[in-house]
């Protein structure tokens, strides 16, 4: 199945004053997931036991929190999240920052 990184299909999951979710869960066992993440905005953060992600950024720039790191990321950049680790994408732009990330569908976000 071929897809545009722009628009993964799917369905909204969430839609708020934070940020717009999508989910395309059409394959067995891993989920592509979008976000929007809109100025002065960040998502809530999270930790999966036993599970990883993949992030991969594509619009705009922000900062991201693997446990006590905090760091800039940016359009192009990719960052694997280790089985456990919390995790948090912050947006301190002016402008959506916008990015896809992969996981194990047995579970949710």
């Amino acid at each position: 199945m071929k897809l545009n990184i722009l628009d993964i299909g799917g369905k909204v999951v969430k839609d708020d004053e934070k940020y717009v979710v999508k989910d395309n869960s059409s394959l067995n066992n891993l989920v592509v997931s979008s976000t929007d993440l809109k100025p002065g905005k960040s998502t809530s953060g999270h930790s999966h036991a036993g599970q990883e992600e993949v992030y991969h950024f594509v619009r705009g720039t922000g900062m991201m929190k693997i446990d006590d790191e905090v760091f800039s990321v940016k359009e192009g950049d990719v960052i694997l999240i280790e089985d456990g680790k919390f995790h948090q994408v912050i947006n301190n732009s002016d402008e959506n920052f916008y990015f896809v990330c992969v996981f194990d569908g047995s579970r949710s976000h």
